[in-house]
């Protein structure tokens, strides 16, 4: 495919081509007063011709030219124009653009559907590009936004409670990283580029959405207490050796394993441990 790349179309001032414009017609004037009915008619298809050339340009707009189906150039700068009489000028908006995707419901990497929905900022940078490399690039913008968000989501597990891998719940910033980068992958063709590229929407789609909420909350429970054992397993290890080092308690083997347990049993549980004191025994 042939890419065709922007470039400058020819253009004069515009009030320079309005003030020929009104010489052409006082002359079409002045030889029809004169009787001279055939110059008459040369100025007035001169004036026409060049009445066909005067292009309005606003801000952050830009004109395609062409002629004879040929690129002639693009026009940029705002404010009135004289380009090349009779050629077609297609209009591209240059402001910056927000597409809002649908909830797009796609499967993430560990197979469970999700629904997941983004917004895509962006502008045309190539106007050349925008018009002759793609058929309707609003479109082409819409569905290939769409494609790289369910890209992007098959790549992640929705939620994960190892801080070692990503996901889409808890890498908002990675993710949106990966997506502004496969979306500007898919849309160079189209001379546009990505500002930013965001999700707006995540969840687990309806018929599993139970589910999978009791099983996050497992899981949380479950990383919670393995973080909870660690923790205590160093608090009763430090506070054994300190007893041990200060010489505060002698401990034999069958001692210390007890404090082990006593120490684990009150830190790990769930509720609030009832200590038992020991006063000694009435035949001591």
């Amino acid at each position: 495919m042939k890419t065709i790349r922007e470039t400058d179309a020819w253009r004069m001032n515009g009030f320079a081509g309005i003030f020929i414009i009104a010489l052409l017609l006082a002359g079409t004037v002045f030889s029809v007063l004169q009787e001279q009915f055939v110059l008459g008619g040369i100025l007035v298809v001169l004036a026409v011709t060049v009445a066909s050339g005067i292009t309005l340009v606003q801000p952050n707009q830009s004109i395609v030219v062409i002629f004879l189906g040929k690129y002639m150039g693009t026009i940029r700068k705002e404010g009135i124009a004289l380009t090349i009489p009779f050629s077609i000028r297609r209009t591209i908006s240059l402001r910056v653009r927000n597409f809002n995707s649908k909830k797009l419901k796609v499967n993430d990497i560990n197979g469970n559907p999700i629904e997941i929905a983004a917004v895509i900022v962006y502008k045309v940078v190539d106007s050349a590009k925008a018009v002759f490399d793609v058929d309707q690039y609003e479109k082409f913008v819409d569905l290939q936004s769409e494609t790289a968000i369910r890209t992007v989501a098959t790549r992640y597990p929705y939620d994960t409670f190892d801080n070692d891998d990503l996901s889409l719940r808890g890498n908002a910033e990675e993710v949106a990283s990966e997506l502004n980068k496969e979306v500007q992958d898919r849309l160079t063709v189209a001379g546009v580029e990505v500002i930013e590229a965001r999700l707006t929407h995540l969840a687990y789609s309806t018929e599993i959405a139970q589910a999978m909420l009791q099983r996050q909350q497992a899981s949380a429970i479950i990383s919670a207490r393995k973080q909870i054992v660690d923790g205590a397993v160093g608090m009763v290890q430090d506070a054994i050796e300190r007893i041990e080092k200060e010489g505060i308690v002698d401990l034999d083997e069958e001692r210390r394993v007890a404090m082990i347990n006593n120490l684990l049993v009150s830190i790990v549980s769930d509720h609030g441990t009832q200590p038992v004191i020991n006063t000694g025994s009435l035949y001591q």
